[in-house]
């Protein structure tokens, strides 16, 4: 099973939309997901009130991504590939060119961890 919700259908003797007039959908999230360390770090910081800043080159295309901790500290751990791994999976997004932030989707999948200050 997939990080996409799963549709249930409901309804008559076959089971697809309008047998009987009484088909019904049921939304059934998968919350178990696989994912690596790296991307759980990232996540939790995003998780807590970071964000991925981001710059492009003349052609649009990402050239540099960088992670600021609530705090303002730089995280090392996220590179171009993990970014887009984790824009890709939905996990991360960006609104009218501000940094990236985590989504809903993102907060669900990441564990919960302890905050060791």
């Amino acid at each position: 099973m997939g990080p996409f919700p799963l549709w249930s259908l409901q309804g008559g003797a076959s089971g697809l939309p309008g047998a009987n007039g009484s088909a019904r959908r049921e939304l059934k999230t998968h919350l178990t997901m696989n994912i690596s360390k790296a991307e759980q770090r990232v996540l939790h910081l995003l998780a807590q009130g970071g964000a991925i800043r981001h710059e492009r080159n003349e052609d649009g295309k990402l050239t540099k991504v960088t992670c600021i901790t609530r705090d303002g500290h730089g995280f090392s751990g996220l590179t171009l590939a993990l970014f887009r791994k984790l824009k890709r999976r939905g996990f991360i997004s960006s609104r009218d060119g501000r940094p990236y932030r985590i989504t809903r989707h993102g907060l669900v999948s990441v564990r919960a961890q302890l905050d060791n200050r």
